[in-house]
């Protein structure tokens, strides 16, 4: 009896098998594979956190298929750290390896702050959702980042015509920049939406904290599109110095008096 023996050189290769059909697929990987990396903060330190991947590339019409296991396997080889330089890295690699001339990756994470309350100084952790958006296209590489920074804003009007108090809600700020220096680090998108808004948020705050943020927060009344608006003035500073290419910014404020939510949008370049 003889036992059959296959070798990588018997099996099959049905993905690099001609196809027929004429048609070009745009995208084509793998979608919400999570895997654990590090990332880099301003502090030169490391944040070890689990990642959201969708990683894909250009399919020509005559190839039937894509090699699905490449991309995980690219995953594995920098999972160690990950920084806007190694993540450029990542892109060329993966577009190399899967012999397509186009791209695409989108890496989303929680990203956290370690922030001290404004009077009392007891320190805590605020998350915030970060997503590296990666392309590229013959040889040409672009990177983004989009943040996404939740903060207070006090409405102007129901302030304007209250005899007493004004309400206020939560709201997210997302931005999204076109990254053109590794010198732009997340935490200073997020100063810039944090310093935009009524008052920036804390995971724990005394009692001393909750009067300073109340009253700042009423001192400082933003409608919706003065958030948009406010942070779209320093992110064209960013521009002006060469950090970023474009970027967009929205803000939704998750309304305490409707059922429903404020929203604007700003995009400039991108």
């Amino acid at each position: 009896m003889t036992q059959s023996s296959n070798t990588s050189t018997d099996i099959a290769d049905v993905q690099s098998s001609a196809d027929t059909r004429q048609i070009a697929i745009n995208k084509v990987g793998i979608k919400d594979i999570r895997h654990p990396v590090r990332v880099k903060d301003r502090s030169e330190g490391e944040q070890a956190t689990i990642a959201n991947f969708n990683m894909y590339v250009y399919l020509p019409h005559n190839f039937k298929g894509t090699h699905m296991s490449r991309f995980v396997q690219i995953l594995n080889t920098h999972e160690r750290e990950i920084t806007l330089d190694s993540f450029k890295v990542m892109l060329e690699e993966m577009a190399e390896r899967l012999e397509s001339t186009e791209g695409h990756i989108e890496m989303s994470f929680p990203f956290f702050v370690n922030k001290k309350a404004p009077i009392s100084g007891v320190e805590s952790l605020l998350d915030y959702h970060v997503t590296l958006l990666g392309q590229i296209k013959d040889g040409v590489s672009d990177i983004s980042v989009k943040v996404i920074v939740p903060v207070t804003s006090l409405c102007p009007c129901s302030k304007k015509i209250s005899d007493y108090g004004a309400h206020n809600q939560r709201s997210h700020i997302t931005v999204r920049a076109s990254l053109k220096s590794s010198a732009l680090k997340v935490e200073n998108i997020i100063k810039i939406a944090e310093t935009s808004a009524s008052c920036e948020l804390w995971s724990i705050l005394k009692r001393p904290d909750e009067k300073f943020v109340t009253e700042k927060a009423f001192n400082n009344p933003k409608f919706v599109e003065d958030l948009v608006r406010d942070v779209s003035i320093k992110l064209q500073e960013l521009i002006a110095q060469n950090l970023i290419g474009g970027f967009s910014v929205e803000s939704e404020n998750f309304e305490s008096i409707h059922n429903h939510s404020a929203f604007a949008r700003i995009d400039q370049n991108i």
